[in-house]
């Protein structure tokens, strides 16, 4: 009887143990943004780890894996152990844009990744240079129309948010533009200032002071509501492009294969840390709005932006050469 008693308890501490699950998190979170510290990505990582480690209750670290346009990090994080310690803060470039550039990029985002949450978004502005006879988007889709090939836009570099918004309004206005690749937001506002380029998409908090200083005239901007940050300039939608819509955004994603109950343990604390007063006032200062959703929202942006991206590249045949 003795030894059918300790029989029956082992198996039943077996069982238990079994569907027992696993202390998360057991050790430090790796959080891997694919841009160098400073940066966009970089800054808003940054600002969401402190409290995300408190929620979690473990270290949140920073990686910073830069090169490629964040496809390195993507890849990193795509082939990492699916157990939540390393996750991704990725963008619009990375997860939506870059498998319709490169036919040989080495993760496919609607498969290689498990969704949390969406992290921010925040909407470009077009910006004229004054010389530009242009006080709306009207005026200056007239003005391209007049003058084909002439007008200009410059953009970070080739397949980034800005290029693409550029490229979406040229096929939906159906006029003209030339784009301009820099290597980076700086350069390519300096382009705009020196008259280099007739216009440039650029992030409200980098136009905002030479708007204010007269050297740079914004006629829209590309969300779909007006921007917080400059609540007197219309969308493009509403300036005649009905459906217009080029979103910058940062989202969180884990690998795939990921347990749903770390997903939505990661899900809660970090929309949770977005919704923390001193997270948004410092997010605020960025221009970035945050945007917490559930994993399946962010699955559902991320086939959507996936498709729309995917259609402009094809359309306005761009390469990442």
């Amino acid at each position: 009887m003795m030894k059918t008693h300790r029989w029956l308890f082992g198996i039943a501490a077996l069982a238990i143990a079994g569907h027992a699950p696993a202390q998360f998190p057991s050790r430090p979170i790796t959080m891997v943004v694919g841009f160098a510290p400073g940066g966009g990505t970089d800054t808003v990582a940054r600002i969401l780890a402190k409290t995300v480690s408190e929620g979690l209750g473990q270290q949140v670290v920073v990686d910073n894996k830069a090169g490629a346009g964040g496809n390195i990090a993507t890849d990193y994080v795509a082939k990492a152990a699916p157990d939540g310690h390393t996750i991704l803060l990725g963008n619009v470039g990375s997860l939506t844009v870059a498998p319709h550039l490169l036919a040989s990029l080495p993760y496919d985002p609607l498969r290689d990744f498990a969704p949390i949450t969406m992290a921010v978004v925040f909407a470009n502005v077009i910006v004229v240079h004054p010389s530009v006879p242009a006080k709306t988007l009207a005026e200056f889709v007239r003005l391209a129309k007049e003058k084909p090939g002439q007008l200009t836009y410059g953009s970070s570099g080739i397949g980034g948010a800005g290029h693409l918004a550029g490229e979406l309004l040229r096929i939906m206005a159906g006029i003209d533009l030339v784009h301009v690749p820099y290597k980076g937001g700086g350069p390519a506002m300096q382009g705009l200032l020196g008259g280099q380029i007739s216009a440039y998409f650029a992030t409200p908090v980098a136009a905002g002071p030479h708007m204010k200083a007269g050297k740079a005239r914004a006629i829209a901007s590309t969300g779909t509501t007006r921007s917080p940050f400059l609540p007197e300039v219309p969308t493009v939608a509403e300036s005649g492009y009905p459906g217009y819509e080029a979103i910058n955004w940062y989202a969180y994603v884990a690998p795939a294969k990921t347990p749903k109950d770390i997903v939505e343990r990661l899900n809660r604390e970090i929309v949770r840390a977005l919704g923390s007063p001193e997270v948004k006032e410092l997010l605020a200062k960025q221009g970035l709005e945050p945007k917490p959703s559930t994993p399946e929202e962010l699955a559902r942006t991320m086939e959507r932006e996936y498709a729309t991206w995917g259609r402009v590249v094809k359309e306005a045949k761009i390469t990442a050469n």
